[in-house]
């Protein structure tokens, strides 16, 4: 059985925020908190408020000042001795890393601040922790290293009754199914992540979820429309949490789903939307993957072939650089799919 999803993060005196509270307000509240521990010299207290103020940055794509944020908060939280508060304040700079597709350093603070909070006795930090270790190794494709710690996280997730942290492990592994062709498997496992976030009132991971369902009913079943209007009820929830990254991606599949029914303009038009909102935030891999998916519209539209190519090309430069394990083969499945040849096309 399940409780109320509720935010680790937010510690304190700001226990009282909701997992659904709107980041606006978060920010708000943990700026006003941070600055009154501040006055009153309460270390503790002032890495734990900073720690809710990195946080709503990151969510809301404000990159430096998040990284300024979960910097301070360390800092304070090592003058003070509490190192589960270091723990906390490494697990969001891992978590920033990562969305800024710094994986290496993602991994190393990812790392630290898991054995800080092993050592600290704070087992939400450790589980957070590794959890950002397992995600960061999935969105790099390499789902042999990470699947195993995300099934051990369910485990561990589904025996405390943890809702939020239960939601977040099978929408990990359902990705991973999807990601391999289980298909039927992964949609049970998003609906399952959807049902949970919903009884627990997770509003960030039922949107998730639903983009989820909405990838499956579109690449599986074809159906374009039961597919966007998933994606529009997800984007509900993204707008009302100011939730910007989680928005950016609910519009980069929307392109997609748009994409794999032959609407290429309508594909076109979202696709550098959700370009432009990554490009906003400083999220590499987003950014990418959108640039993939409106190089594919143009050349659906028309666009002359190698430039198309020589787009690809480039592409394939990028994603690798950002630490992509899977990027050749999204660039290679586009070539094939574009009638195009990985060199000739460019040569010409």
């Amino acid at each position: 059985m399940y409780g109320k999803a509720f935010a680790p993060e937010y510690q304190g005196a700001l226990t009282t925020l909701s997992v659904n509270s709107s980041l606006t307000d978060v920010l708000e509240a943990g700026t006003e908190r941070l600055r009154a521990a501040e006055r009153a010299g309460e270390h503790g207290e002032a890495a734990r408020s900073g720690l809710a103020v990195a946080e709503a940055h990151r969510r809301l794509g404000q990159v430096k000042d998040a990284d300024r944020a979960w910097k301070a908060s360390y800092r304070t939280a090592r003058a003070a001795g509490d190192t589960a508060a270091m723990a906390w304040a490494l697990w969001s700079g891992g978590t920033l890393a990562r969305q800024r597709g710094a994986f290496p350093l993602a991994w190393r603070l990812l790392r630290l601040a898991a054995e800080l909070g092993e050592s600290a006795g704070d087992i939400v930090v450790r589980g957070y922790s590794l959890a950002g270790m397992a995600e960061t190794g999935r969105i790099q494709g390499d789902y042999a290293a990470v699947t195993a710690l995300h099934e051990q996280l369910l485990a561990e997730a589904r025996k405390r009754g943890e809702a939020r942290h239960t939601v977040w492990a099978l929408e990990g592994i359902a990705q991973i199914h999807r990601n391999t062709g289980a298909y039927d498997t992964a949609y049970a496992m998003f609906e399952e992540a959807a049902e949970i976030a919903a009884r627990a009132e997770d509003r960030r991971g039922h949107a998730w979820a639903l983009r989820g369902l909405a990838d499956i009913v579109s690449v599986r079943d074809g159906d374009a429309d039961r597919a966007l209007e998933l994606l529009s009820e997800a984007e509900l929830s993204c707008r009302a949490m100011k939730l910007s990254g989680a928005l950016a991606y609910n519009h980069k599949m929307r392109g997609n789903v748009l994409y794999r029914a032959g609407r290429y303009e309508q594909a076109r038009e979202v696709y550098a939307q959700a370009l432009a909102e990554f490009e906003a935030m400083s999220e590499p891999r987003g950014r990418a993957l959108s640039r993939l998916g409106l190089v594919k519209c143009l050349a659906r539209l028309g666009r002359d072939r190698t430039e198309t190519a020589a787009d690809l090309a480039d592409l394939a430069r990028a994603l690798e650089h950002i630490g992509l394990r899977h990027a050749r083969r999204m660039v290679e499945r586009a070539r094939t799919e574009l009638g195009l040849t990985a060199t000739s096309e460019v040569a010409r």
